[in-house]
């Protein structure tokens, strides 16, 4: 029997995805900057993919000076509250904590950069001035973390933004795709409101721009153009059983429940299928929507496994069983998921190969494939003189994010291949210097 019991009201859906790094009050984050060492040279800043100057941050959160920490976070990460929750800080700043060391509790940076970005954003405080404007315009497709935060970066620069979204919502995978106890809902739109607000570009919802023709069109339009699409859906892995019914891609999963919460229906034993960390998510979810039995699959052992080690501890601790060195064969069913059969796995000679006479067959109502996302690549390659590399990610400058047509430039997960929301953050501020760099 599962230790969740399956949500059937908002309060019942929170409660299951009770937030696993819950906000600071006052008291403890009081105490807890308290403890910061404020080392010459940070360790923690180094790690931080964006540079926020973390031991300035927690001093200014000890001495009571709560907007300037918050303006500390934001110059350098726009994404600075969401990254606070969504980061996966145990392997970045935290990670880098001298007291790890010692082996002592890391400070939690995470939790302190989240307390002071959220007074900022309750209390609406102006942070920024911006430059007077320089005539010129800049058109971004896509209003993920890649593409708020260039968009963030020109205006204080003195730029016209405008974001062409294709869906209903900003921030890309912030509110489509992190697990619902990383963050929720509220809080990532609550942030976006909040930049759109101090930094004033324009953002144009359900608005993609799918066509060779819209963007000749943005071409003549704006002086620049940045791309921020991100990925596409989940990856097939061309298994017989794909397409039955009750067989999902996690990417399109995640985000059906991070939209309608305790409305998704879950299968009572459900079987996941990868090692990644976008695994971990979808088993965790799995358990906290009431699944009796969750199986994490995955073919090779688990110190392969993609996927942090703190991620995988969090699965366990919902009670998820991972299963290694098994892979599948294909999804059993007649219409909808009845199993899956499986084959089990060896190294040999630095190969994985499979055991001869170890199939067996796992039945189960519920698969989710958590295989990696596809590339864009057909909207890519409408783009001419865009170069993508081997494996179809956008060719850029390493500096400036410029892409080989010298009109676009892009940041994110289309450049990337797949990272962190801080890492599209980082990168999309540093496009628009790039951007800014060549209209000049």
């Amino acid at each position: 029997m599962g230790e969740f019991k399956k949500p059937v009201s908002e309060e019942e859906f929170d409660k299951n995805f009770g937030q696993i790094k819950p906000l600071m009050n006052q008291t403890e984050a009081h105490l807890e900057s308290s403890r910061c060492l404020f080392c010459y040279d940070a360790p923690c800043q180094t790690a931080c993919p964006t540079s926020i100057d973390i031991p300035l941050f927690i001093r200014q959160i000890n001495s009571g000076d709560l907007t300037g920490s918050a303006k500390t976070i934001y110059a350098s990460n726009y994404f600075g509250n969401a990254c606070g929750k969504v980061c996966p800080t145990e392997v970045l700043c935290e990670g880098a904590c001298v007291y790890v060391e010692q082996n002592v509790k890391p400070i939690e940076i995470g939790r302190l950069q989240n307390y002071a970005t959220d007074q900022a954003i309750s209390e609406n405080k102006k942070l920024f001035e911006l430059a007077p404007e320089n005539g010129k315009k800049v058109a971004i497709i896509g209003a993920g973390p890649a593409g708020i935060s260039c968009a963030c970066e020109l205006r204080t620069l003195g730029y016209v933004v405008d974001i062409f979204e294709s869906k209903e919502k900003p921030s890309g995978l912030t509110v489509y795709g992190v697990a619902p106890y990383k963050i929720t809902n509220e809080e990532v739109l609550d942030e976006m409101a909040y930049l759109k607000e101090q930094f004033g570009y324009s953002v144009r919802y359900n608005e993609p721009i799918n066509s060779k023709a819209g963007l000749e069109k943005l071409e003549q339009e704006y002086d620049a153009v940045f791309i921020g699409i991100g990925l596409g859906n989940t990856s097939s892995i061309q298994l017989a059983g794909e397409n039955l019914e009750n067989c999902f891609g996690a990417t399109e999963l995640i985000e059906e429940l991070r939209m309608n919460h305790h409305k998704v229906e879950f299968g009572e034993k459900v079987i996941v299928l990868g090692g990644g960390n976008t695994a971990m998510d979808a088993a965790s979810e799995s358990a906290q929507m009431g699944a009796e039995k969750v199986i994490l699959a995955y073919r090779r052992s688990k110190t392969d496994m993609g996927a942090y080690e703190f991620e995988y501890d969090l699965a366990k601790g919902v009670g998820v069983d991972g299963w290694f060195n098994v892979t599948p064969l294909k999804i059993v069913g007649n219409g909808k998921v009845e199993g899956v059969k499986f084959a089990r796995t060896e190294v040999v000679d630095g190969k994985l190969v499979q055991i001869s006479g170890s199939e067996f067959t796992e039945p189960c109502d519920m698969v989710i494939r958590a295989t990696g996302q596809s590339k864009q690549v057909a909207w890519l390659n409408q783009i001419g003189g865009l170069q993508l590399d081997g494996g179809n990610r956008i060719v850029v400058d390493v500096k400036t994010f410029q892409t080989t047509n010298k009109r676009y430039f892009a940041a994110g997960d289309a450049v990337n291949g797949g990272m962190e929301v801080v890492n599209a953050a980082a990168d999309g501020k540093q496009a628009a210097r790039g951007i800014h760099d060549f209209l000049s």
